[in-house]
């Protein structure tokens, strides 16, 4: 058995939770529901972070006290976890007097080390920030983040953190995954290679913080004091939780916050005498609609609202399956509705849905004896493959990898249907035994099938999942999973409970938004031709008729996607390698990256306009076409059955 840690940075409580905060939580509940399913010994910590000039600032102007403040924006962090079914281990306040205590431990350690100094700190101070910046690094007179600055002279203890930056680099040298994605880990070795300077460490201008032991007047710094909150929790150096948890962890962050964790903290920590942590994830933002998000354009997305709209599952699965953990990614609730329509509702939903009902008209609900079906060979051998590629990529953070591995094997389930039709062999079964034993191996294996993937999705879809298995009457003691690397484990004659809501309904794709207000009278010419632009354009007349010799010239042909990447030219574009039936594989470049991963399409089945003449798209050289529908992130490609073979002709 294998313990983890794993921990959400603690939030600050100067505003109400957004899509960040819950990014950030529900992958890491997601962790945390995953391991355990495998039998690992996991904690989950997250919490608050309560102290600095800022809260001390807004409790004044609103009358109260910080800590009143702090109890008024911690709550909403607490209830917004509830509803999400985000389940915390341990959720920390730095308010608590166990974690001031631990604080302090690290200070005297530190301490005692000679790392800890008094003198003079001047500088320009970002309330916002609650960090100092240089004269280069302000922008226009602000801070990068735009907040306002002051300048600020106050004596301080400072950390000598400069004594630790060969001790980190040679640590970062011989632990590549210390930091991921690789990116992140490149940009602090770069850092560090700089050189590091000692920072400040306490200050005098507000009392809002944890009192520096035996020197009146200087609280702790906060990022001191934020960051110890992850051994603080585990009850600090010598506790039973700190020795079976620490330094098995993971922390995942915001990339904003990645040279705290991966150069303050670590040099804190061996100061104090401490084991590093394991592993540091920075995943990326969000944006809206392509927008970067902000308060003053009212495009924050608000995790309440679209949770309460489409359900805490649909929200988890989205953000989880639509981008690469590490990179950044765009919400659009359009791309929201088309995942619950397309993943959720006509995938898996669908196979669910069509499995009970099956099983409710040809065999009354029970779940029959399994049998030999030479048919059920490739979801057998999907699902034995995904079983290793899950493990891979849940321990490599690629939840978005994961989830996509899963959905291969709905659609090999579906493909198993239409070539089994069951629907033929239930009209035969009466007179032909061969065809009754048959539908019996078909059923059992859609319910084996249905009850791994429920498993599997337990960590994505803890509402949904559980649902699932629950209406499959599938006992606890196979729902883990150890219990799905093998098929069949499923006992035949279950009463399944074939009644009962849609796991996925179908939504309405969200109304267009409204056009923004028109711009300001323009001059008289720009004006007419802004009036023209804007009168109600004549309908498009349809294309015009081709006969039968133009449409042959085509050379429509079945492809298979053997190998696909991202352009990297071309965000929109997919560069494809495809098997078309002819002696060598082609090149395709596709603008379908908005609507598909690489690894979605990765064996899919496609139709190729094989014949079109090659152009150079964005540096590569594109030799086809491939059919798909609609534009954006609802393109859909024309996929045909896989066993059709590759360079079949398409009439």
């Amino acid at each position: 058995m294998t313990v983890r840690y794993f921990t959400t940075p603690i939030y600050y409580v100067n505003d109400v939770p957004h899509i960040g905060h819950a990014y950030t939580s529900l992958a890491t509940d997601t962790l945390t529901r995953w391991y355990r399913l495998c039998g690992d010994e996991v904690r989950f910590q997250t919490g608050t972070d309560e102290h600095g000039l800022k809260i001390e600032q807004a409790a004044r102007k609103t009358g109260i006290s910080p800590k009143e403040h702090a109890d008024r924006y911690s709550a909403p962090f607490r209830k917004l976890w509830d509803f999400l079914d985000v389940v915390p281990d341990k959720f920390i306040r730095t308010t608590d007097a166990d974690h001031e205590a631990v604080v302090c431990d690290i200070w005297r350690r530190m301490e005692a080390q000679g790392d800890i100094y008094l003198g003079k700190y001047e500088g320009w101070y970002s309330v916002g920030d609650e960090a100092y910046f240089t004269e280069d690094e302000l922008v226009d007179g602000k801070s990068p983040s735009g907040h306002e600055v002051s300048w600020v002279v106050e004596p301080s203890y400072f950390f000598r953190m400069s004594k630790y930056g060969d001790r980190l680099l040679e640590f970062l040298n011989t632990h590549p995954d210390f930091v991921r994605p690789a990116s992140r880990q490149n940009e602090i070795v770069s850092f560090v290679k700089q050189g590091l300077q000692d920072i400040s460490i306490s200050r005098t201008t507000f009392s809002w913080g944890i009192p520096v032991p035996d020197a009146d007047g200087h609280v702790i710094y906060v990022w001191v004091d934020a960051l110890t909150n992850y051994i603080s929790g585990l009850g600090g150096p010598g506790a039973e939780l700190y020795n079976k948890f620490w330094p098995h962890v993971t922390h995942l962050i915001g990339k904003d916050i990645i040279r705290f964790h991966a150069v303050y903290w670590p040099c804190i920590l061996m100061s104090a005498g401490l084991p590093l942590p394991e592993h540091i994830f920075a995943h990326g933002w969000w944006r809206h609609d392509g927008e970067k998000m902000s308060k003053t354009k009212g495009n924050v997305v608000d995790p309440w609202k679209i949770a309460g709209k489409y359900g805490p599952d649909v929200f988890r699965y989205f953000v989880l399956r639509e981008v690469s953990f590490g990179a950044d990614g765009d919400f659009s609730e359009k791309g929201l509705c088309g995942r619950i329509n397309g993943d959720l509702a006509n995938g898996y939903g669908n196979l669910f849905n069509r499995t009970l009902g099956m099983l409710a008209r040809y065999r009354n609900g029970v779940v029959p004896n399994p049998g030999e079906d030479e048919n059920a060979a490739e979801l057998k051998q999907r699902i034995a493959e995904v079983q290793r590629e899950l493990s891979q990529a849940m321990d490599e953070l690629a939840f978005h990898k994961a989830l996509a591995a899963i959905w291969s094997v709905i659609a090999v389930a579906d493909k198993y249907v239409d070539s089994s039709a069951p629907w033929t062999l239930a009209k035969n079964e009466k007179t032909d035994a061969t065809a009754r034993q048959k539908l019996d191996a078909v059923l059992y294996n859609l319910c084996e099938t249905l009850r791994i993937l429920g498993v599997w999705t337990l960590a994505f879809l803890p509402r949904k999942a559980k649902a699932l298995l629950d209406r499959l009457n599938v006992p606890e003691d196979l729902r883990n999973v150890a219990s799905t690397l093998s098929f069949g484990a499923f006992k035949a004659g279950t009463t399944v409970q074939t009644e009962g809501e849609a796991l996925f309904p179908r939504v309405e794709m969200p109304a267009e938004t409204e056009a923004t207000p028109a711009a300001p009278a323009a001059p008289a010419p720009a004006a007419k031709k802004a009036e023209k632009k804007a009168k109600k354009a004549e309908p498009e007349p349809p294309p015009a008729e081709i006969d039968f010799s133009d449409f042959a010239k085509l050379d429509l042909r079945v492809a298979k996607i053997i190998a696909a990447e991202r352009h990297p030219d071309a965000d929109r574009i997919l560069k494809l390698t495809v098997d078309a039936g002819d002696p060598e594989p082609r090149t395709i470049c596709s603008g379908i990256a908005e609507a598909y991963a690489p690894e979605d399409v990765v064996g899919r089945s496609v139709i190729l306009v094989a014949n079109l003449a090659p152009r150079k798209i964005r540096g590569i050289m594109s030799y086809g076409m491939l059919l798909c529908g609609g534009e954006g992130k609802t393109t859909t490609l024309a996929t045909v059955p896989a066993d059709l073979k590759p360079g079949t002709r398409v009439s």
